[in-house]
Parts: structure tokens; C-alpha cells; sequence
């Protein structure tokens, strides 16, 4: 069982890696909206989400995304 703290930690992360105009990032933030990434910066951190937790995200599940809420529950669920 894959802890949701751990998870979010985790993924709060690697966005941060992704961040470059410092938006303060909570479970709310929204992916497109808020931090304001391109389908290029979304993918390329898709890929490291599917690396960092060995698991594969569809892009049906990509598309349904789009708070950081949404993905830390998807990855729990994912991961288990």
C-alpha cells in the first residue's frame, strides 16, 4: 500500500522541478491554469511521475487530470 503522504511529497517534488514561476503549489493547483504548462511540459513530467513511481498514466487518465489533488489520488491508486 502506497502511503498518499509519502506520494504527495514525492510528486509535490517533482513539480517543483517543473515550477518556473514559483506558483505556490497545493492540492488545488491546477496543472494548465495555475502553473501554466504547455502539452510538451506536461508530458515531459508525466514522464517522470510513470518513473518516479513505477506506473504507467493512459492519456484518457492525462486528460481527466488536472488538479495536483487528482494526480496524487491517481498515483496512490496506480502504485498499489
Amino acid at each position: 500500500m502506497t502511503d498518499r503522504a509519502d506520494v504527495k511529497t514525492r510528486l509535490f517534488g517533482l513539480i517543483d522541478q517543473y515550477n518556473k514561476k514559483g506558483v505556490e503549489v497545493g492540492e488545488e493547483t491546477r496543472f494548465a491554469q495555475d502553473l501554466e504548462w504547455d502539452s510538451l511540459t506536461v508530458l515531459d513530467f508525466v514522464a517522470e511521475v510513470e518513473d518516479e513511481f513505477d506506473i504507467l498514466i493512459t492519456m484518457n487518465q492525462q486528460a481527466e487530470i488536472e488538479k495536483v489533488g487528482q494526480l496524487i489520488d491517481a498515483v496512490v491508486e496506480m502504485a498499489e
